[in-house]
């Protein structure tokens, strides 16, 4: 079924295409500037560092649902092994073989395609069985050092979890900026937190995959406006899942990496930095998410650690 004409609407509003020039492979990433960063590190009070990332593991979040984006499955490949003889120094190495975009992970802008299209007017076809994506690949991404902001919309809205059928409007956003305390800005990597995770760590994956609350396709524009260098949240799928619009999949990916040419993480863990954040009653700080360098990747996992 074809795109329907609300998608195109939004995306003719939403779309970077050639607003950093026509060989650009960043995206909204060129958002953070050096200025940017600075003012990130100025919000660093105790040094205090909170892990974001799930831990990498054969039962992880992947349920089988999406084919080949599959858990890690860690091998070891040689234990004590005396390499340079006996009674010499041992080694132990391990190998690991997994999806990219299995656990904490960012979506890269060749993840998802439209109409033919890639981020930048790029053809999809860029995109290939021997080469992965030969432009706008993964390791084209700068580091990721930013002011974080987290927006705790489940928080604002006073409950631990979102129901699974939500969609995260502006609104929502908006009420959880009011929370924060800070207005978003230029360059800043948005974190929303709707607790769905919670699911996963009481140990129900099927529950966390599906229904799941997630952005509405409503809410491009409004990181569009503010100019936000990337976004995360908490879920398997990013936005909402089934779609809030019958037969449209994937609007929000395809708004995001396609037309906007920004970052999207999913299956981060914001719960310790939710009561952190509650606790101190600010909710900026330094965000270090670097995507892991692989050449021709359409996604990479990340570790990301924010720093109050």
């Amino acid at each position: 079924m074809p795109l329907p004409q609300e998608f195109h609407d939004i995306a003719r509003r939403v779309n970077n295409w050639g607003r950093w020039g026509p060989d650009d492979e960043l995206g909204t990433l060129n958002l953070i500037t050096p200025d940017v960063v600075r003012a990130a590190a100025a919000t660093v009070r105790t040094g205090r560092r909170i892990p974001l990332a799930l831990p990498l593991r054969q039962d992880g979040v992947q349920t089988g649902a999406i084919p080949g984006r599959g858990n890690p499955l860690h091998t070891m490949v040689a234990i004590n092994h005396e390499i340079f003889g006996p009674g010499t120094v041992a080694t132990s190495d391990d190998t690991v073989t997994m999806g990219l975009q299995a656990a904490t992970h960012w979506d890269g802008l060749t993840h998802v395609s439209h109409s033919g299209r890639l981020y930048n007017g790029r053809p999809a076809d860029t995109v290939t069985a021997h080469r992965g994506a030969t432009a706008l690949g993964i390791e084209k991404a700068t580091p990721i050092l930013s002011r974080g902001v987290l927006l705790d919309v489940a928080r604002a809205r006073g409950t631990d979890r979102l129901p699974g059928g939500h969609a995260v409007t502006p609104e929502d956003l908006e009420a959880a900026e009011e929370l924060a305390g800070t207005a978003v800005r230029s360059g800043d990597v948005v974190l929303v937190r709707t607790g769905q995770l919670r699911h996963y760590l009481a140990g129900d994956r099927e529950a966390y995959a599906f229904p799941s609350p997630g952005l509405s396709v409503r809410t491009p524009e409004w990181f569009h406006a503010r100019e936000v260098a990337a976004v995360a949240n908490d879920t398997l799928t990013f936005e909402i899942f089934p779609p809030e619009i019958e037969d449209l999949w994937m609007p929000v990916h395809a708004l995001h990496l396609v037309e906007m040419g920004m970052l999207q993480g999913q299956n981060w863990n914001l719960e310790e930095l939710s009561a952190a954040c509650a606790q101190e009653g600010r909710y900026a700080f330094l965000l270090s998410a670097v995507a892991e360098p692989f050449v021709g990747g359409t996604g990479s996992p990340v570790a990301p650690v924010a720093v109050l």
